[in-house]
């Protein structure tokens, strides 16, 4: 595959999700409408799959897929979270209510096909990749940018903007979720088990204990994070569970670390970014909207909110998925970048 990284560089070449295929098993469970179109043997029809290529940053060569509309007012950033990549997060880009927007989606630092780097990937890792990448696209255009977190990615998008306050180079946010893993009762859910949990919290910090750096170790992702509450289809989970690239990916234990003693870039009240709409699946069983719930209530104004009917964690339900159309429709007008 002959890749392209930021305009002006040069072009450089790396592994393809034409050679990691795992993905094409998602995609039975989105509605046809939203699902990438292949033949029996795989292949894409009619174009349907995203553009992939490469953007050097810091070391890494991240992998982006876009779906490139270049007459589109704005572009859609979509951020996956834990255990997740940017081409899982593909048929989003193909909503009606986002259909005359570009769609880009990164595998983050750490995970998907981006490299990884000399040293291993932290949550600090992904807000400054995506910062970096947001102001990349806005070098090659001036377009408006939205941020669209899935799961835990929707902290990522919320922090993100938090740190580019009032700067205009992001329109909105949009998450699915809004948990703060600081939490014992999120930590609790987001681990495979309600003892892990506790002892996820141990990785974090008491206060005002001096920060230590965790050896080098690895696991993976369903070692030490919920896969199976991921989505409601349990078939659905299973193949997340399965992914070489998903559930079955080796994660940095400093970098679950970093995520759960993370305080949010702004505390909701001080939030100075644009509105933020929590789309949350109500039938999430990772994260239920409970645990979102002190956080976005905490936001006031800056604060809208969708519920997802019927949605699990990763939404493909048709109720849930007509939901989200409905309010991201609600939002970009309000946003006046349709």
């Amino acid at each position: 595959m002959r890749a392209v990284s930021e305009p002006g560089s040069d072009n450089v070449v790396g592994p393809s999700y034409a050679e990691h295929r795992h993905w094409l098993r998602y995609q039975e469970f989105f509605p046809s409408g939203l699902s990438l179109d292949v033949t029996p043997g795989g292949e894409p029809v009619g174009g349907s799959f995203p553009a992939e290529s490469w953007w050097p940053w810091r070391g890494r060569q991240v992998h982006l897929d876009r779906i490139a509309r270049p007459d589109a007012p704005a572009k859609v950033i979509a951020l996956h979270g834990i255990g997740g990549y940017g081409r899982m997060l593909s048929p989003y880009g193909r909503l009606p209510a986002l259909a005359d927007l570009e769609f880009l989606a990164p595998d983050l630092p750490g995970f998907g096909l981006t490299s990884r780097g000399v040293r291993p990937a932290t949550y600090e890792s992904w807000l400054r990749c995506v910062t970096d990448l947001v102001a990349a696209e806005r070098r090659a255009d001036e377009r408006p940018v939205v941020l669209m977190g899935v799961g835990s990615g929707g902290r990522l998008a919320y922090d993100v903007a938090a740190r580019a306050g009032a700067d205009g180079s992001i329109a909105g946010v949009v998450a699915t979720g809004l948990a703060d893993p600081r939490r014992e009762d999120v930590r609790r859910m987001l681990a495979t088990t309600p003892e892990a949990g506790r002892w996820a919290g141990l990785l974090g910090l008491l206060p005002g204990s001096v920060p230590v750096p965790l050896p080098p170790a690895w696991a993976p992702v369903r070692w030490l994070v919920n896969i199976a509450a991921m989505s409601n289809h349990a078939q659905f989970a299973h193949a997340i569970w399965a992914d070489p690239l998903g559930g079955g990916l080796w994660m940095s234990l400093g970098f679950l670390r970093s995520l759960i003693i993370a305080a949010p870039a702004a505390e909701p009240e001080d939030y100075a970014g644009p509105p933020v709409l929590l789309a949350h699946p109500a039938e999430d069983r990772w994260t239920p909207p409970r645990l979102s719930a002190e956080f976005y209530e905490r936001l006031g104004s800056a604060g809208r909110f969708a519920s997802l009917n019927g949605a699990g964690h990763l939404p493909t339900e048709e109720s849930g998925l007509a939901d989200l159309d409905r309010a991201l429709r609600d939002y970009v007008d309000e946003l006046g970048l349709c």
